[in-house]
């Protein structure tokens, strides 16, 4: 491990506290332009995400009336209150083929965009840990009076996540600070996100505010086109 992981690591609370959790939940409310520009409005209401933390499972819930996802890299299913099966798709990665950002989704589309996205937000730092994941400290961006670290990861190809290659900054407290990928399911438009407003949860660091901008050839946040929002609340660990 790199000393600049190894430090943000233990910022957000340490390798073996969060190895000694499975589970993470917590209240999301979601918001922004994507929705609408995937035909997917996104309403107001408070949603109750569930996500493994040493395999790549989530799922969210309500997701339409009594029903729920159920998430993994290889499959998508979206599921009644008795657990029997409404929809699901297999290999859910194959059916974004020659999608940009304007091609419409359905609803095991939504569901495992949200899957993967959710479970990268929540298990981060703490996944780029785990085998299969290459990293490298970067040049570090300025923002405003402050210097953020970089690290760039390389995913391992079993993990569904937004593209290959992803970076994160850190603040001078080790905390992240800021998230830059490509959406590469929705003709890979240059994603900025900004992280903030870290509570202590059983001595884990977490942020519960995320804003995810289109970004510039710069680097720098396009403020002006908010592609996701997302409020985190009630977290708990099981």
């Amino acid at each position: 491990m790199i000393p600049l992981l190894a430090d943000a690591i233990e910022a957000h609370g340490g390798l073996d506290r969060w190895k000694s959790h499975h589970t993470l939940t917590a209240t999301i409310v979601s918001g922004g332009d994507l929705w609408a520009l995937k035909g997917v409005p996104q309403d107001p209401i408070a949603r109750t995400m569930q996500v493994e933390l040493h395999r790549q499972w989530a799922s969210v819930a309500p997701f339409g009336k009594d029903r729920h996802t159920d998430f993994t890299s290889d499959r998508i299913a979206i599921l009644a209150a008795d657990g029997s099966v409404v929809a699901e798709r297999s290999n859910p990665r194959a059916s974004f083929a020659r999608h940009d950002l304007r091609t419409s989704w359905d609803p095991l589309h939504r569901a495992y965009f949200n899957g993967y996205a959710l479970w990268t937000y929540l298990t981060t730092p703490f996944l780029l840990a785990t085998d299969g994941f290459n990293v490298e400290e970067i040049e570090p961006w300025r923002e405003g009076a402050e210097t953020w670290r970089g690290l760039r990861a390389s995913f391992p190809s079993a993990i569904a996540s937004h593209s290959f290659e992803q970076d994160f900054y850190f603040g001078e407290d080790m905390l992240i600070r800021r998230h830059d990928y490509h959406v590469d399911i929705a003709g890979s438009f240059p994603a900025a996100q900004y992280v903030s407003d870290h509570v202590n949860v059983d001595g884990i660091r977490i942020p519960t505010r995320r804003r995810a901008y289109l970004r510039a050839g710069d680097l720098k946040p396009m403020l002006d086109t908010l592609m996701v929002s997302i409020d985190l609340s009630d977290f708990r660990f099981g």
